[in-house]
């Protein structure tokens, strides 16, 4: 699709000189590649420029006592990460953690390797400032993944976002024993690597796993194959936002007697949203899950107000994400009742430093609204 639609709304952003250049140069040089070929091509560079990590951090990194925040025991320099997705495989953690994010999360990374959906399976849509994403979990598998990881020393936390093997669409479907033993085996090659695991319990763009923890018991079963490891770090849970309010009364249930599950996220559901500028003519017939701003409008959002008034907050906490693009939709992610904000899609269209330029802007929201520190400001709109 072409170039369209991408002038930035909103302040602060087109002042930055880095923005202008990313706009004006990096973008339409990039926006002329078949949208998964850019995104190859950014990790292969990302991983050649390793070298340029220890001098970029003190350059780029964000450091202000307002934004610091520790979470299930780890300290964030700032609440603003890169979501899951990006890099799948951990092909380019270094450069990625000098660029100014908060946290990184790489994956979804599966026991076994993984080639993913058949291709195409990634869309621009300019008009939005979205993607249509139909990977369906390719990632290099927990082997090569954890050797790549192990020994990293990195200035964020770095978490791991693990999935079932997607074997393809011919594929026949596995038992409920071989979903669990997939979680089971990825966490145990990963977590002695990671700072945090994510469980992703619901992919929208695979089969195997989308409707299987929809059950709670199932949820219970899997937590409890993890809790047989003895793992050492926070584990998250990252379920589909599927019927609402029995969602998130199905995930804190299954997560009351496992005391290592220190957080929730919801995935955005299959489908499309019916707030779209882009003309239907053009997506309706592909497949895949619409990433953006237009996810602003699905019900991740409605679960994650309904979690933070249900849960145990001496207990447990809320990542969010989806069609963060701003300081101030960002901000209001965090009022809403996430601790930690990940991006991701919004950085086609703005560019690599965004996190840090949300950064310093939710700095200056929360000094406007008197908030002495960034987690004050969690869920203030839905106490």
């Amino acid at each position: 699709m072409a170039l369209a639609g991408c002038k930035r709304r909103g302040p602060d952003f087109q002042s930055q000189p880095t923005m202008g250049f990313y706009s004006a140069i990096v973008r339409p040089l990039a926006f002329h590649l078949e949208a998964e070929r850019a995104h190859d091509t950014a990790l292969r560079l990302g991983g050649a420029l390793a070298w340029a990590a220890p001098a970029l951090r003190p350059l780029l990194s964000v450091n202000d006592p307002r934004l610091a925040t520790e979470v299930a025991g780890l300290k964030f320099p700032h609440p603003i990460g890169l979501a899951a997705g990006f890099d799948k495989s951990a092909q380019a953690i270094e450069l990625l953690a000098s660029l100014g994010f908060g946290s990184l999360e790489i994956g979804s990374v599966s026991i076994d390797p993984s080639d993913g959906n058949p291709k195409p399976r990634l869309w621009r849509l300019p008009q939005d400032h979205a993607l249509l994403v139909h990977y369906g979990l390719p990632n290099h598998g927990a082997r090569a993944v954890a050797a790549r990881i192990a020994g990293e020393k990195l200035p964020v936390p770095l978490g791991v976002n693990i999935a079932v093997t997607n074997r393809g669409p011919g594929a026949p479907p596995l038992s409920a024993e071989r979903i669990i033993a997939e979680y089971a085996g990825a966490a145990r090659l990963l977590a002695p690597h990671a700072d945090y695991l994510m469980l992703n319990l619901s992919c929208p763009n695979t089969e195997d796993g989308r409707d299987f923890f929809l059950d709670g018991r199932n949820i219970d079963a899997c937590l409890a194959a993890l809790g047989k490891l003895g793992l050492q770090l926070p584990v998250f849970v990252k379920v589909s936002s599927l019927g609402g309010v029995e969602a998130v009364e199905r995930v804190l249930a299954a997560a009351d007697r496992h005391a290592f599950v220190k957080g929730f996220m919801f995935n955005q559901p299959p489908g499309k949203p019916e707030r779209m500028r882009t003309p239907e003519a053009l997506w309706r017939h592909l497949p895949g899950t619409v990433a953006g701003l237009p996810s602003l409008y699905r019900p991740p959002e409605l679960c994650t107000a309904e979690c933070f008034r249900r849960m145990d907050r001496s207990r447990h906490v809320l990542l969010a994400a989806g069609g963060v693009d701003s300081a101030e939709s960002a901000y209001a992610k965090i009022r809403g009742g996430a601790s930690l904000v990940q991006i991701f899609t919004a950085m086609v269209y703005e560019g690599p430093l965004l996190a840090r330029r949300i950064a310093r802007g939710l700095s200056r929201l929360l000094e406007r609204d008197g908030f002495k520190s960034v987690a004050d400001a969690v869920g203030a709109d839905v106490r």
